[in-house]
């Protein structure tokens, strides 16, 4: 009689097929395991079932609802999967736990905060050392270019082409590699940086862009500590968000401001939606219009063409 394959290898065979595919799957790969560890724990035979499903994403009964349905919702891909190979397998229904993602409000910098940023970067120890240049070019780079902080920390040399003021941002999210045009005053401010760069080091050990205080590449880690003690330095808090402002949020205000300035130069934005995802290297349209926030700025414009639009048709009809 063949013995039943455990949930661990059931998984396992899964997450080489999936990454074989091109997908990573850090976080899920960890809460299938899971999954894994606790279906063999409870020594269920046969194919997965909604009740195992349910069983496992309650049992997390110390964590939040969205939490306990973000593990229905890694579960189904696995579910579909295994319904192929083995009949009766039963894929957990979408939302049976409600939604698995809520929208928390990103906050949108001024453009006065951004340039206080940049300014308290530089300020940062040691002074006159390579620490502040680098978190203010990082800042400035997220700002006018909207990559996200992983995109621009493993920027390589030969990724940013200052000449012709492009950044090619290689294998990154979804294995997509993009080009990034640069501003002007872009170019300027990270040649300056450059110049900087190699006279404080050299023969640097790595081939990363942004470099550290002892030339090495840049710690998400300690970049994100890094931007928290210059975030409580600027004593800055908003009762109207429920998290303070991240890194992150950069690249939310770079897609409101880059729609600001469509609207204001009369730009077709439902066209031009589908630029801006290419440029931010997203998949779908839909990714893109997840970045858009509603602020005073994008109201006052869209309103100003509004009531162009009424005073040339002569009423609303």
């Amino acid at each position: 009689m063949k013995a039943q394959e455990t949930w661990c290898n059931k998984v396992k065979r899964y997450l080489v097929y999936r990454r074989a595919c091109g997908y990573q799957l850090h976080v899920t790969g960890t809460e299938l395991y899971r999954f894994a560890k606790y279906a063999d724990g409870v020594n269920q035979p046969g194919p997965l079932t909604t009740e195992l499903s349910l069983g496992w994403a309650r049992d997390a009964s110390h964590c939040t609802r969205l939490y306990q349905a973000r593990r229905i919702e890694m579960l189904r891909p696995f579910a579909r999967y295994l319904s192929v190979l083995e009949p009766g397998t039963e894929i957990p229904p979408r939302n049976i736990l409600g939604p698995a993602h809520r929208r928390i409000q990103p906050y949108i910098y001024t453009e006065e905060e951004i340039i206080t940023l940049i300014r308290e970067a530089h300020a940062i120890l040691p002074i006159n050392g390579l620490r502040p240049e680098t978190y203010a070019t990082l800042i400035g780079l997220l700002a006018s270019s909207g990559l996200r902080v992983s995109e621009a920390l493993n920027l390589r040399r030969e990724d940013v082409d200052l000449t012709q003021g492009v950044v090619e941002v290689r294998n990154t999210k979804f294995h997509k590699s993009r080009i990034i045009i640069l501003h002007p005053s872009a170019v300027q401010a990270i040649s300056e940086y450059a110049r900087f760069r190699d006279s404080y080091f050299p023969m640097p050990s790595t081939s990363h862009f942004l470099l550290s205080e002892r030339g090495k590449e840049l710690r998400p880690s300690t970049v994100n500590y890094t931007f928290q003690q210059i975030r409580k330095k600027l004593c800055w808090r908003n009762s109207h968000y429920t998290r303070p402002p991240r890194l992150y949020d950069l690249r939310h205000t770079f897609a409101c401001y880059r729609l600001i300035q469509w609207y204001k130069e009369g730009v077709d934005v439902h066209h031009a939606i589908a630029w801006l995802a290419t440029y931010m290297g997203h998949v779908k349209v839909s990714d893109t219009y997840w970045y858009l926030s509603g602020i005073p700025k994008l109201f006052a414009v869209t309103a100003e063409r509004f009531e162009s639009y009424v005073a040339s048709t002569g009423g609303v009809k």
